[in-house]
């Protein structure tokens, strides 16, 4: 049995076990069984991914992401605040610092519990998106930004079946095949949004998801219905600004802030 020490830290709601392996620790051991282990919420110590931190020849370091269902995708907007938060805690590198990720490589600066991230970019937006579901069509609005996401607007926030739709609309052939996140968004104002988000990986809906509120705000801005800087509430409450610089229907300079808190740290048995 292994003894592996651990933070938990969330952001927003979205919570991740973080761990240092920089010396090799976890060398033997299947990161992605390991992720659907110690994601358990009633087996282990349950969170909504794993962080493993590595070394770096571009970087101050290099993250291993994995979801609670072991699928490992190229990027996580509250997942990357809470690596550059554990970061720091560790000494692993300064308050301003980039790790690599399989998007690219992340611009990070934490201020407490404050940690604002630069994204790699955004692409593949595809407006008006046709999504036939069960008994109906609806409109949506596709952009990739480090992960794929889907936004459909909406006047009725707490009224969606975020499980349901997101789940049909997760798995549609118009997505395949590497499938989409689904984010259910309404539109308060031109710096206001709230969003509900259903995550592939997670399969289901998470307090809060950082590249879904950058993809609701460029969404709405390419409606023309928002402007940099946009304040965007999750599920939890708590709010996440997402800035960048706008040509038409192109974002670049993107910009996640948010606070990551660190829930505990521990030691994993496995």
């Amino acid at each position: 049995m292994k003894k592996i020490p651990f933070h938990k830290i969330h952001g927003n709601g979205n919570d991740f076990i973080l761990v240092d392996d920089r010396r090799g620790i976890l060398k033997g051991m299947g990161l992605r069984g390991l992720a659907k282990q110690v994601c358990h919420r009633n087996r282990s110590v349950g969170a909504d991914g794993l962080i493993v931190i590595v070394p770096s020849k571009k970087a101050d370091f290099k993250w291993r992401f994995f979801n609670s269902d072991g699928s490992e995708p190229a990027m996580c907007g509250n997942g990357s605040r809470c690596a550059a938060r554990f970061a720091v805690l560790k000494k692993i590198a300064p308050k301003k610092m980039t790790f690599e990720t399989l998007a690219g490589i992340i611009h990070a600066e934490v201020k407490k519990e404050t940690v604002r991230v630069q994204l790699t970019g955004a692409s593949g937006l595809r407006m008006n998106v046709a999504v036939p579901l069960a008994g109906h069509t609806r409109t949506g609005y596709f952009i990739n930004t480090g992960v794929p996401h889907l936004v459909y607007l909406s006047e009725n926030l707490s009224g969606e079946d975020v499980q349901a739709v997101g789940s049909a609309s997760r798995w549609h052939e118009v997505f395949k095949p590497a499938g989409t996140n689904v984010n259910f968004v309404q539109i308060d104002g031109p710096r206001k949004l709230h969003i509900r988000t259903y995550e592939r990986g997670v399969e289901g809906e998470t307090l809060a998801c950082g590249t879904g509120a950058v993809a609701a705000a460029l969404i709405a801005a390419a409606l023309r219905k928002a402007s940099s800087p946009v304040i965007v509430t999750t599920r939890g409450g708590d709010k996440l600004i997402v800035s960048f610089v706008q040509d038409g229907e192109e974002f670049t300079d993107l910009h996640l802030e948010g606070r990551a808190e660190v829930v505990c740290e521990g030691t994993l048995y496995i």
